[in-house]
Protein backbone atom coordinates (compact mmCIF):
# COMPACT_ATOMS: atom_id res chain seq x y z
CA UNK A 1 0.00 0.00 0.00
CA UNK A 2 2.88 2.37 0.76
CA UNK A 3 4.30 1.74 -2.69
CA UNK A 4 0.94 2.63 -4.23
CA UNK A 5 0.90 5.94 -2.38
CA UNK A 6 4.45 6.66 -3.49
CA UNK A 7 3.53 5.88 -7.09
CA UNK A 8 0.49 8.18 -6.79
CA UNK A 9 2.58 11.05 -5.44
CA UNK A 10 5.14 10.61 -8.20
CA UNK A 11 2.39 10.41 -10.82
CA UNK A 12 0.74 13.70 -9.88
CA UNK A 13 3.97 15.66 -9.48
CA UNK A 14 3.66 17.17 -12.96
CA UNK A 15 -0.03 17.86 -12.43
CA UNK A 16 0.71 19.75 -9.21
CA UNK A 17 3.38 21.83 -10.89
CA UNK A 18 1.09 22.71 -13.80
CA UNK A 19 -1.77 23.51 -11.41
CA UNK A 20 0.45 25.74 -9.31
CA UNK A 21 1.73 27.52 -12.41
CA UNK A 22 -1.79 28.15 -13.74
CA UNK A 23 -2.97 29.50 -10.37
CA UNK A 24 0.07 31.77 -10.09
CA UNK A 25 -0.52 33.02 -13.66
CA UNK A 26 -4.21 33.68 -12.98
CA UNK A 27 -3.34 35.60 -9.82
CA UNK A 28 -0.80 37.63 -11.75
CA UNK A 29 -3.33 38.54 -14.45
CA UNK A 30 -5.93 39.74 -11.97
CA UNK A 31 -3.24 41.53 -9.98
CA UNK A 32 -2.27 43.38 -13.17
CA UNK A 33 -5.88 44.42 -13.76
CA UNK A 34 -6.19 45.61 -10.16
CA UNK A 35 -2.91 47.51 -9.91
CA UNK A 36 -3.33 49.22 -13.28
CA UNK A 37 -6.11 51.43 -11.91
CA UNK A 38 -3.95 52.54 -8.98
CA UNK A 39 -1.04 53.86 -11.03
CA UNK A 40 -0.82 57.34 -12.48
CA UNK A 41 1.40 58.60 -15.26
CA UNK A 42 1.88 57.92 -18.93
CA UNK A 43 0.23 54.80 -20.37
CA UNK A 44 3.59 53.21 -21.20
CA UNK A 45 5.00 53.63 -17.68
CA UNK A 46 1.74 52.43 -16.15
CA UNK A 47 1.69 49.35 -18.37
CA UNK A 48 5.26 48.27 -17.62
CA UNK A 49 4.93 49.01 -13.91
CA UNK A 50 1.78 46.88 -13.69
CA UNK A 51 3.42 44.07 -15.70
CA UNK A 52 6.50 44.04 -13.46
CA UNK A 53 4.45 44.00 -10.28
CA UNK A 54 2.11 41.24 -11.46
CA UNK A 55 5.07 39.16 -12.70
CA UNK A 56 6.78 39.50 -9.34
CA UNK A 57 3.59 38.38 -7.62
CA UNK A 58 3.23 35.32 -9.87
CA UNK A 59 6.84 34.25 -9.33
CA UNK A 60 6.59 34.80 -5.58
CA UNK A 61 3.42 32.72 -5.32
CA UNK A 62 4.86 29.88 -7.41
CA UNK A 63 8.16 29.80 -5.51
CA UNK A 64 6.50 30.03 -2.09
CA UNK A 65 4.12 27.13 -2.61
CA UNK A 66 6.77 25.08 -4.43
CA UNK A 67 9.07 25.33 -1.40
CA UNK A 68 6.30 24.24 0.94
CA UNK A 69 5.24 21.34 -1.29
CA UNK A 70 8.83 20.15 -1.48
CA UNK A 71 9.82 20.43 2.19
CA UNK A 72 6.82 20.46 4.54
CA UNK A 73 5.51 16.92 3.80
CA UNK A 74 8.95 15.39 4.56
CA UNK A 75 9.58 17.16 7.87
CA UNK A 76 8.87 14.83 10.82
CA UNK A 77 9.87 16.62 14.02
CA UNK A 78 7.23 18.79 15.65
CA UNK A 79 9.36 21.92 16.06
CA UNK A 80 10.24 22.07 12.37
CA UNK A 81 6.62 21.48 11.39
CA UNK A 82 5.50 24.33 13.64
CA UNK A 83 8.08 26.68 12.15
CA UNK A 84 7.14 25.75 8.60
CA UNK A 85 3.45 26.10 9.48
CA UNK A 86 4.15 29.59 10.82
CA UNK A 87 6.06 30.41 7.65
CA UNK A 88 3.07 29.23 5.58
CA UNK A 89 0.69 31.39 7.61
CA UNK A 90 2.95 34.45 7.32
CA UNK A 91 3.42 33.91 3.60
CA UNK A 92 -0.34 33.51 3.11
CA UNK A 93 -0.97 36.84 4.84
CA UNK A 94 1.65 38.50 2.67
CA UNK A 95 0.09 37.04 -0.46
CA UNK A 96 -3.33 38.39 0.58
CA UNK A 97 -1.76 41.79 1.25
CA UNK A 98 0.09 42.08 -2.05
CA UNK A 99 -2.24 40.23 -4.39
CA UNK A 100 -5.66 39.10 -3.14
CA UNK A 101 -7.15 42.54 -2.56
CA UNK A 102 -6.03 43.58 -6.03
CA UNK A 103 -7.62 40.42 -7.42
CA UNK A 104 -10.84 41.39 -5.64
CA UNK A 105 -10.55 44.88 -7.13
CA UNK A 106 -10.26 43.36 -10.61
CA UNK A 107 -13.19 40.99 -10.02
CA UNK A 108 -15.59 43.42 -8.32
CA UNK A 109 -14.07 46.89 -8.77
CA UNK A 110 -16.69 48.24 -11.17
CA UNK A 111 -19.53 46.85 -9.08
CA UNK A 112 -18.00 48.36 -5.94
CA UNK A 113 -17.80 51.81 -7.54
CA UNK A 114 -21.42 51.46 -8.66
CA UNK A 115 -22.28 50.57 -5.07
CA UNK A 116 -20.49 53.73 -3.91
CA UNK A 117 -22.38 55.84 -6.45
CA UNK A 118 -25.70 54.27 -5.42
CA UNK A 119 -25.02 54.90 -1.73
CA UNK A 120 -24.02 58.50 -2.41
CA UNK A 121 -27.09 59.01 -4.62
CA UNK A 122 -29.31 57.76 -1.82
CA UNK A 123 -27.78 60.30 0.57
CA UNK A 124 -28.22 63.14 -1.94
CA UNK A 125 -31.84 62.15 -2.56
CA UNK A 126 -32.49 62.23 1.17
CA UNK A 127 -30.86 65.66 1.49
CA UNK A 128 -32.89 67.03 -1.43
CA UNK A 129 -36.15 65.77 0.09
CA UNK A 130 -35.23 67.20 3.48
CA UNK A 131 -34.41 70.63 2.03
CA UNK A 132 -37.61 70.57 -0.01
CA UNK A 133 -39.72 69.66 3.00
CA UNK A 134 -38.11 72.42 5.01
CA UNK A 135 -38.79 74.89 2.20
CA UNK A 136 -42.42 73.79 1.97
CA UNK A 137 -42.76 73.68 5.73
CA UNK A 138 -43.01 77.46 5.83
CA UNK A 139 -46.13 77.15 3.67
CA UNK A 140 -47.88 75.55 6.63
CA UNK A 141 -47.38 78.84 8.49
CA UNK A 142 -49.19 80.79 5.79
CA UNK A 143 -52.75 80.16 7.16
CA UNK A 144 -51.69 81.33 10.62
CA UNK A 145 -50.07 84.45 9.18
CA UNK A 146 -53.11 85.27 7.06
CA UNK A 147 -55.45 84.61 9.96
CA UNK A 148 -53.48 86.93 12.25
CA UNK A 149 -53.39 89.63 9.55
CA UNK A 150 -57.14 89.36 9.04
CA UNK A 151 -57.72 89.53 12.76
CA UNK A 152 -55.74 92.75 13.15
CA UNK A 153 -57.41 94.25 10.06
CA UNK A 154 -60.86 93.51 11.47
CA UNK A 155 -59.93 95.01 14.81
CA UNK A 156 -58.72 98.14 13.01
CA UNK A 157 -61.99 98.34 11.10
CA UNK A 158 -63.94 97.84 14.30
CA UNK A 159 -61.95 100.59 16.03
CA UNK A 160 -62.85 103.02 13.26
CA UNK A 161 -66.41 102.55 14.43
CA UNK A 162 -65.34 103.01 18.05
CA UNK A 163 -65.74 99.36 19.09
CA UNK A 164 -62.51 99.25 21.15
CA UNK A 165 -62.07 102.70 22.68
CA UNK A 166 -65.62 103.83 22.36
CA UNK A 167 -64.65 106.68 20.08
CA UNK A 168 -64.68 106.26 16.29
CA UNK A 169 -62.02 107.51 13.91
CA UNK A 170 -58.52 106.70 12.74
CA UNK A 171 -56.55 107.31 15.84
CA UNK A 172 -53.57 105.62 17.46
CA UNK A 173 -55.20 102.22 17.87
CA UNK A 174 -56.40 102.04 14.27
CA UNK A 175 -52.98 102.96 12.97
CA UNK A 176 -51.28 100.36 15.20
CA UNK A 177 -53.64 97.56 14.20
CA UNK A 178 -53.38 98.46 10.54
CA UNK A 179 -49.60 98.46 10.77
CA UNK A 180 -49.57 94.95 12.31
CA UNK A 181 -51.93 93.69 9.60
CA UNK A 182 -49.78 95.21 6.86
CA UNK A 183 -46.58 93.61 8.20
CA UNK A 184 -48.22 90.20 8.37
CA UNK A 185 -49.60 90.61 4.83
CA UNK A 186 -46.12 91.33 3.53
CA UNK A 187 -44.76 88.26 5.31
CA UNK A 188 -47.54 86.14 3.84
CA UNK A 189 -46.75 87.27 0.30
CA UNK A 190 -43.07 86.39 0.79
CA UNK A 191 -44.05 82.93 2.01
CA UNK A 192 -46.19 82.39 -1.10
CA UNK A 193 -43.36 83.49 -3.40
CA UNK A 194 -40.89 81.20 -1.59
CA UNK A 195 -43.20 78.26 -2.26
CA UNK A 196 -43.04 78.91 -5.98
CA UNK A 197 -39.25 79.13 -5.89
CA UNK A 198 -39.03 75.91 -3.85
CA UNK A 199 -41.22 74.10 -6.37
CA UNK A 200 -39.01 75.16 -9.29
CA UNK A 201 -35.79 74.26 -7.45
CA UNK A 202 -37.13 70.85 -6.46
CA UNK A 203 -38.00 70.10 -10.07
CA UNK A 204 -34.46 71.07 -11.07
CA UNK A 205 -32.97 68.87 -8.33
CA UNK A 206 -35.19 65.94 -9.34
CA UNK A 207 -33.84 66.17 -12.88
CA UNK A 208 -30.29 66.11 -11.58
CA UNK A 209 -31.10 63.06 -9.43
CA UNK A 210 -32.52 61.31 -12.51
CA UNK A 211 -29.35 61.96 -14.51
CA UNK A 212 -27.20 60.73 -11.61
CA UNK A 213 -29.28 57.55 -11.46
CA UNK A 214 -28.57 56.98 -15.16
CA UNK A 215 -24.83 57.20 -14.44
CA UNK A 216 -25.20 54.59 -11.68
CA UNK A 217 -27.14 52.00 -13.66
CA UNK A 218 -25.91 52.82 -17.16
CA UNK A 219 -23.37 51.10 -19.36
CA UNK A 220 -19.87 52.11 -20.34
CA UNK A 221 -16.59 52.84 -18.63
CA UNK A 222 -17.06 53.22 -14.89
CA UNK A 223 -14.54 56.07 -14.65
CA UNK A 224 -16.44 58.13 -17.22
CA UNK A 225 -19.70 57.48 -15.44
CA UNK A 226 -18.16 58.38 -12.10
CA UNK A 227 -16.89 61.69 -13.50
CA UNK A 228 -20.33 62.50 -14.88
CA UNK A 229 -21.90 61.58 -11.58
CA UNK A 230 -19.53 63.95 -9.77
CA UNK A 231 -20.41 66.84 -12.08
CA UNK A 232 -24.13 66.34 -11.48
CA UNK A 233 -23.51 65.98 -7.74
CA UNK A 234 -21.83 69.38 -7.67
CA UNK A 235 -24.85 70.96 -9.39
CA UNK A 236 -27.21 69.18 -6.99
CA UNK A 237 -25.35 70.57 -3.96
CA UNK A 238 -25.96 74.07 -5.33
CA UNK A 239 -29.64 73.28 -5.83
CA UNK A 240 -29.99 72.01 -2.27
CA UNK A 241 -28.29 75.17 -0.97
CA UNK A 242 -30.72 77.29 -2.99
CA UNK A 243 -33.64 75.32 -1.55
CA UNK A 244 -32.33 76.01 1.93
CA UNK A 245 -32.18 79.72 1.17
CA UNK A 246 -35.69 79.71 -0.25
CA UNK A 247 -37.15 78.41 3.00
CA UNK A 248 -39.10 81.16 4.79
CA UNK A 249 -39.14 79.41 8.15
CA UNK A 250 -36.07 81.28 9.46
CA UNK A 251 -37.49 84.56 8.12
CA UNK A 252 -40.86 83.91 9.78
CA UNK A 253 -39.09 83.15 13.05
CA UNK A 254 -37.09 86.37 12.89
CA UNK A 255 -40.12 88.44 11.92
CA UNK A 256 -42.20 86.99 14.72
CA UNK A 257 -39.48 87.72 17.25
CA UNK A 258 -39.16 91.27 15.92
CA UNK A 259 -42.90 91.81 16.26
CA UNK A 260 -42.74 91.02 19.95
CA UNK A 261 -39.35 92.47 20.85
CA UNK A 262 -39.58 95.55 18.66
CA UNK A 263 -43.13 96.52 19.57
CA UNK A 264 -43.26 100.21 20.40
CA UNK A 265 -46.49 101.43 21.89
CA UNK A 266 -47.55 104.71 20.24
CA UNK A 267 -48.46 107.70 22.36
CA UNK A 268 -52.19 108.14 22.73
CA UNK A 269 -53.51 111.04 20.67
CA UNK A 270 -56.84 111.42 22.41
CA UNK A 271 -57.97 114.99 23.01
CA UNK A 272 -59.23 114.15 26.47
CA UNK A 273 -57.58 112.33 29.32
CA UNK A 274 -60.35 109.77 29.37
CA UNK A 275 -59.90 108.93 25.67
CA UNK A 276 -56.11 108.82 26.06
CA UNK A 277 -56.51 106.38 28.93
CA UNK A 278 -58.79 104.12 26.91
CA UNK A 279 -56.35 104.24 24.02
CA UNK A 280 -53.46 103.26 26.29
CA UNK A 281 -55.49 100.35 27.65
CA UNK A 282 -56.31 99.06 24.14
CA UNK A 283 -52.70 99.47 23.02
CA UNK A 284 -51.62 97.33 25.99
CA UNK A 285 -54.10 94.63 24.94
CA UNK A 286 -52.82 94.81 21.37
CA UNK A 287 -49.27 94.43 22.62
CA UNK A 288 -50.24 91.27 24.49
CA UNK A 289 -52.02 89.90 21.42
CA UNK A 290 -49.02 90.65 19.23
CA UNK A 291 -46.70 88.94 21.72
CA UNK A 292 -48.90 85.83 21.83
CA UNK A 293 -49.20 85.65 18.06
CA UNK A 294 -45.45 86.20 17.63
CA UNK A 295 -44.64 83.46 20.13
CA UNK A 296 -46.90 80.98 18.33
CA UNK A 297 -45.37 81.77 14.92
CA UNK A 298 -41.84 81.61 16.32
CA UNK A 299 -42.37 78.18 17.88
CA UNK A 300 -43.96 76.83 14.69
CA UNK A 301 -41.10 78.15 12.57
CA UNK A 302 -38.54 76.75 15.01
CA UNK A 303 -40.11 73.30 14.70
CA UNK A 304 -39.83 73.51 10.91
CA UNK A 305 -36.19 74.64 11.02
CA UNK A 306 -35.32 71.63 13.17
CA UNK A 307 -31.64 70.92 13.81
CA UNK A 308 -30.23 73.34 11.29
CA UNK A 309 -29.77 73.60 7.55
CA UNK A 310 -29.09 70.57 5.35
CA UNK A 311 -25.40 70.31 4.46
CA UNK A 312 -24.85 67.60 1.82
CA UNK A 313 -21.40 66.05 1.74
CA UNK A 314 -19.10 66.55 -1.21
CA UNK A 315 -18.90 63.65 -3.62
CA UNK A 316 -15.70 61.67 -3.08
CA UNK A 317 -14.59 59.58 -6.10
CA UNK A 318 -12.96 56.25 -5.29
CA UNK A 319 -10.65 53.93 -7.19
CA UNK A 320 -11.72 50.33 -7.72
CA UNK A 321 -9.39 49.08 -4.97
CA UNK A 322 -10.62 51.68 -2.46
CA UNK A 323 -14.24 50.90 -3.30
CA UNK A 324 -13.69 47.15 -2.82
CA UNK A 325 -12.10 47.76 0.58
CA UNK A 326 -14.83 50.18 1.72
CA UNK A 327 -17.70 47.93 0.61
CA UNK A 328 -16.00 44.60 1.32
CA UNK A 329 -19.05 43.28 3.17
CA UNK A 330 -21.17 43.57 0.03
CA UNK A 331 -18.73 41.57 -2.13
CA UNK A 332 -17.79 38.58 0.01
CA UNK A 333 -18.07 36.08 -2.92
CA UNK A 334 -15.58 38.14 -4.93
CA UNK A 335 -13.22 38.32 -1.96
CA UNK A 336 -13.55 34.56 -1.46
CA UNK A 337 -12.70 33.90 -5.10
CA UNK A 338 -9.76 36.31 -5.07
CA UNK A 339 -8.26 34.76 -1.93
CA UNK A 340 -8.92 31.19 -3.08
CA UNK A 341 -6.86 31.72 -6.24
CA UNK A 342 -3.85 32.59 -4.08
CA UNK A 343 -4.34 30.16 -1.18
CA UNK A 344 -5.67 27.05 -2.93
CA UNK A 345 -2.14 25.53 -3.05
CA UNK A 346 -2.28 25.38 0.76
CA UNK A 347 -4.84 22.58 0.37
CA UNK A 348 -2.44 20.69 -1.91
CA UNK A 349 0.33 21.08 0.69
CA UNK A 350 -1.91 19.64 3.40
CA UNK A 351 -2.86 16.70 1.15
CA UNK A 352 0.82 15.93 0.52
CA UNK A 353 1.53 16.10 4.25
CA UNK A 354 -1.26 13.61 4.99
CA UNK A 355 -0.17 11.22 2.23
CA UNK A 356 3.51 11.23 3.24
CA UNK A 357 2.55 10.70 6.88
CA UNK A 358 0.52 7.65 5.81
CA UNK A 359 3.47 6.34 3.79
CA UNK A 360 5.78 6.65 6.79
CA UNK A 361 3.32 4.85 9.04
CA UNK A 362 2.93 1.96 6.62
CA UNK A 363 6.67 1.57 6.16
CA UNK A 364 7.46 1.40 9.87
CA UNK A 365 8.23 -2.13 11.22
CA UNK A 366 5.42 -3.60 13.25
CA UNK A 367 5.76 -5.07 16.72
CA UNK A 368 5.02 -8.75 17.26
CA UNK A 369 2.17 -7.91 19.60
CA UNK A 370 0.39 -5.81 16.98
CA UNK A 371 0.86 -8.27 14.08
CA UNK A 372 -2.13 -10.19 12.83
CA UNK A 373 -2.08 -13.84 11.78
CA UNK A 374 -1.94 -12.83 8.12
CA UNK A 375 1.04 -10.57 8.84
CA UNK A 376 2.79 -13.42 10.69
CA UNK A 377 2.20 -15.91 7.86
CA UNK A 378 3.51 -13.41 5.31
CA UNK A 379 6.59 -12.79 7.44
CA UNK A 380 7.30 -16.52 7.77
CA UNK A 381 6.86 -17.00 4.04
CA UNK A 382 9.40 -14.26 3.36
CA UNK A 383 11.76 -15.82 5.89
CA UNK A 384 11.57 -19.22 4.14
CA UNK A 385 12.34 -17.57 0.81
CA UNK A 386 15.35 -15.79 2.28
CA UNK A 387 16.63 -18.96 3.97
CA UNK A 388 16.13 -20.93 0.75
CA UNK A 389 18.27 -18.43 -1.11
CA UNK A 390 20.94 -18.62 1.59
CA UNK A 391 20.94 -22.44 1.40
CA UNK A 392 21.30 -22.33 -2.34
CA UNK A 393 24.19 -19.90 -2.08
CA UNK A 394 25.84 -21.99 0.66
CA UNK A 395 25.45 -25.20 -1.35
CA UNK A 396 26.98 -23.56 -4.37
CA UNK A 397 29.92 -22.34 -2.33
CA UNK A 398 30.29 -25.74 -0.63
CA UNK A 399 30.52 -27.45 -3.96
CA UNK A 400 33.26 -25.07 -4.98
CA UNK A 401 35.38 -25.32 -1.81
CA UNK A 402 33.26 -25.97 1.19
CA UNK A 403 31.35 -23.65 3.31
CA UNK A 404 33.52 -20.65 3.99
CA UNK A 405 31.52 -19.75 7.04
CA UNK A 406 31.99 -23.21 8.51
CA UNK A 407 28.24 -23.91 8.46
CA UNK A 408 26.61 -27.14 7.31
CA UNK A 409 23.40 -27.50 5.44
CA UNK A 410 21.76 -28.99 8.54
CA UNK A 411 22.20 -25.67 10.32
CA UNK A 412 19.97 -24.04 7.74
CA UNK A 413 17.15 -26.52 8.25
CA UNK A 414 13.96 -24.72 9.26
CA UNK A 415 11.26 -26.48 11.16
CA UNK A 416 8.08 -25.81 9.29
CA UNK A 417 5.11 -24.41 11.12
CA UNK A 418 2.04 -26.58 11.36
CA UNK A 419 -0.46 -25.86 8.64
CA UNK A 420 -3.70 -24.14 9.26
CA UNK A 421 -5.72 -27.36 8.90
CA UNK A 422 -3.54 -29.25 11.40
CA UNK A 423 -3.90 -26.40 13.90
CA UNK A 424 -7.65 -26.51 13.51
CA UNK A 425 -7.76 -30.29 14.13
CA UNK A 426 -5.71 -29.98 17.26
Amino acid sequence: MASGLRDGVAGIDLTMRVTLGVLALASGVYTYLGVRDLLDGSPVITFFAAIIYSTAVSIAIYAFWSFLMRFLPHVEDVASRVWLGGAMLLGSLMIVAMSSWLNAAALAGSAAIEQHLATTLQAYTRDLDTAHNRALGAQSLLPDIQLASTRFARLAEAERNGALTGTGGSGTVVQLLSQMSSQLDDLGREVVESGERAKALYAEGSGQIARMREFVSGQGDIKTRSDGFGAEALKLIGTIAALEQSSMAPAVKRTAEDLAAGFIAPAPDGQTADLAGRQSQVVGSVEKAVAAQASALSEAAKAIIGNGPVEPARFQPLSTAEAVLRYAGDFLPSWAGAISIDLLPAVLVLILCIVHAAIRRQEQPQDAESMTAADLISAMRLLREVDGERLAVAAAKGGEGGNRDGLTAAEFTITPLPSTRTAKKE
